[in-house]
């Protein structure tokens, strides 16, 4: 048994708790509260430290191995060495404290297998396969012959083509069929596809409401990403669960969002890192003129969402490997910018914990608070992040990270 006292406790949904104690039985959470009323845990072992919070959950990154902002990388690049280099970012991510990963295509329903049998040190991870892409969507590679590309993602399984509603069934199926938890859909063109347009809506009606009906059915929710209003209400309107980006949301879109209980995934950390260090990180010049081109519309989409109160979790669309300037283990910044946005900081820290669970919808597990009965998954701090928000993306302050009540990561407070 371990008892952790904590001079603060956030509890990742409510009020901070002062002079607070978690007591961990196993891989479980026995008791989070006041210090004072705390059970007697005799002959365990007692830890004290500044700050307790959830584990982070990051609800849209990307295992994908590439080193550069550049995803035409996957091309060349040999599926071995990005699996080797995605191992390491699964390692980065926990010692960033993100203890749990909802991957929004790339390697991650692999790596997820071999990080549950103890073979790979990393978070959990919620997995969704490959993207779903109508042909020359989002998650095709416009300037290479199709038969090419046709290969290249049977190699790496990134995104998946279909068009008509068999074969965008057959896309749900063959995600579902390598363990996939979540299923992701492109229903609007992209920043870092070339041909496509940002505001463009990609699948038609019958193709979306096939995809969210055939997830249903697995227990699976339907993340979509969608830049533009037209690809936001047509995938609201199918019964997708998220948006990724929504960077022309409106007030009546928000108020679509709020009445179906859809959570929005704003990744202003990948927007904001494309325009600063974008050319820095070899990132296409299509690319870079789109991000650019959409830069102050997706900050003022989110200054919007958060006064409307759409629910939000955090992510931050990492795709590169650790190292570069928008790379693994940066995923804390994205906490950081939506209190830029208008967010308190209890309610950024609510949008990276609690919140990150529900965008799994009924394969959500008892995690991203610190209660009785919820997976043991929690975080110690040198300092306080109430104070300063910053400190969630400088993985020095994070001393510790248990994952089930595991020691996974142990520094001297």
């Amino acid at each position: 048994m371990l008892r952790i006292e904590a001079d603060v406790l956030i509890p990742g949904r409510g009020d901070p708790i002062r002079n607070a104690a978690l007591i961990v039985d196993g891989p479980t959470i026995a008791y989070a509260g006041p210090i004072e009323g705390a059970p007697s845990a005799a002959g365990a072992t007692v830890v004290n430290v500044p700050a307790l919070m959830p584990g982070m959950w990051d609800v849209h990154g990307h295992f994908m191995g590439i080193r550069t902002l550049n995803v035409e990388e996957i091309t060349r690049t040999p599926l071995a060495v990005l699996a080797a280099r995605a191992t390491k970012d699964a390692e980065v991510a926990v010692s960033a404290g993100f203890t749990s990963i909802r991957e929004l295509c790339g390697l991650g329903v692999h790596l997820a297998r071999a990080v549950a049998e103890g073979t790979v040190h990393g978070p959990r991870i919620y997995g969704a396969g490959g993207a779903l892409s109508q042909t020359g969507g989002h998650g095709d590679l416009h300037a290479f012959p199709l038969d090419f590309i046709h290969d290249v993602l049977r190699r790496t399984g990134f995104s998946y083509l279909c068009d008509g509603v068999p074969e965008c069934l057959k896309g749900v199926r063959m995600q579902l069929r390598i363990g996939a938890r979540v299923i992701k859909v492109l229903a609007s063109g992209g920043v870092a596809s070339e041909l496509d347009h940002p505001v463009h809506a990609q699948f038609s009606r019958e193709e979306l409401e096939a995809i969210v009906g055939e997830a249903a059915r697995a227990e699976r929710v339907v993340a979509a990403h969608c830049h533009g209003k037209p690809g936001i209400v047509a995938a609201l309107r199918a019964g997708c669960r998220t948006i990724e980006h929504g960077t022309f949301l409106d007030e009546e879109a928000a108020d679509l969002m709020l009445a179906r209980d859809a959570i929005l995934v704003p990744t202003r950390f990948i927007i904001d890192r494309l325009v600063r260090v974008g050319k820095e990180g070899g990132i296409a010049e299509y690319a870079y003129r789109k991000a650019v081109a959409i830069n102050e519309q997706h900050q003022k989409a989110l200054r919007m969402a958060i006064r409307k109160g759409v629910r939000m979790a955090t992510g931050s669309d990492i795709f590169t490997s650790a190292g570069g300037p928008a790379g693994w283990g940066l995923n804390g910044h994205e906490v950081g910018h939506l209190v830029e946005a208008g967010m308190k900081p209890l309610q950024a820290i609510e949008a990276a914990t609690a919140t990150g669970p529900l965008t799994l919808g009924p394969q959500a597990p008892k995690s991203g608070q610190l209660q009785a009965g919820y997976d043991a998954d929690f975080l110690a701090l040198a300092k306080n992040p109430l104070d300063r928000i910053g400190v969630l993306a400088e993985p020095e302050h994070i001393r510790k990270v248990w994952m089930g009540g595991e020691l996974v990561k142990d520094l001297p407070i």
